[in-house]
């Protein structure tokens, strides 16, 4: 699909794109002709990403950041725009899932850790990119939200909590901008095989949870949720605004 959307001429930042779902949002990105901001922690692994992007032609530079502090974010969104002169589509990909425990055993320190990755980090970039789309009247945000905030997901309410968040930041940032040609959309996906969470369904528990939860019993590989964030930065969505997407082989509807 990536390669039957033209993105030529546009530039994506796209946040947690070392591994998994950000990785591979960024290589379809990339195949579609976008010039490339890639952000994360790991050097290493974002070096590779925009080696392998490169591949299709495109430009593709690396900003480490840490989005957990909020000076980090605006100059991670000054640095892409100066050098590529602009953000077209922002993926606000980069997210955690924290620890696993009964909500009653939670910190403050796992609430603030979560909140501040998934709901704070997103909403931050967000708001330091829309300034420019708005001056130039055109942009497209795409949100990767998640099925937990959708549905409850047991012994993860911080993530569940941010990533409900996500989805209502994601249609209230629609409502405001929309007038000023700004699009703001997001993805749900479901249960995805990526370095994350390989060890836990390769164990007889994850399997269990892929039989009981997915209809389609197998998880999604990272590029089957790419074309859905290209489809969302391309003009094929462009009567789409505040748009939630689900992509999950049929679990929300178990």
């Amino acid at each position: 699909m990536s390669a039957r959307i033209d993105l030529g001429g546009t530039v994506a930042l796209v946040t947690g794109a070392s591994r998994g779902l950000g990785r591979s949002i960024a290589l379809a990105l990339g195949e579609a002709g976008a010039d490339l901001a890639l952000a994360a922690r790991n050097r290493e692994d974002l070096e590779r990403t925009a080696a392998d992007a490169a591949k299709h032609g495109v430009r593709a530079e690396i900003f480490l950041a840490d989005l957990t502090a909020p000076a980090a974010i605006e100059a991670l969104v000054a640095d892409a725009e100066r050098a590529f002169g602009r953000v077209d589509v922002l993926v606000n990909n980069a997210g955690i899932a924290g620890r696993e425990v009964p909500v009653h055993e939670l910190s403050a320190e796992d609430w603030d850790r979560v909140l501040a990755v998934n709901l704070r980090a997103p909403a931050l970039c967000a708001g330091a990119v829309a300034r420019g789309m708005i001056a130039r009247r055109r942009g497209r945000i795409v949100n990767v939200a998640s099925i937990g905030g959708l549905t409850p997901l047991a012994r993860m309410a911080p993530y569940c909590a941010a990533k409900a968040g996500l989805v209502q930041l994601t249609r209230v940032m629609a409502l405001e901008l929309a007038r000023h040609g700004v699009q703001v959309n997001c993805v749900c996906p479901g249960y995805f095989a990526t370095p994350m969470n390989e060890e836990f369904f390769a164990t007889r528990a994850g399997q269990d949870v892929i039989q009981r939860s997915i209809p389609m019993r197998r998880l999604g590989e990272p590029a089957e949720l790419a074309p859905a964030v290209v489809l969302l930065a391309s003009d094929g969505a462009s009567f789409m605004t505040g748009s939630v997407v689900v992509v999950d082989g049929g679990h929300t509807l178990t």
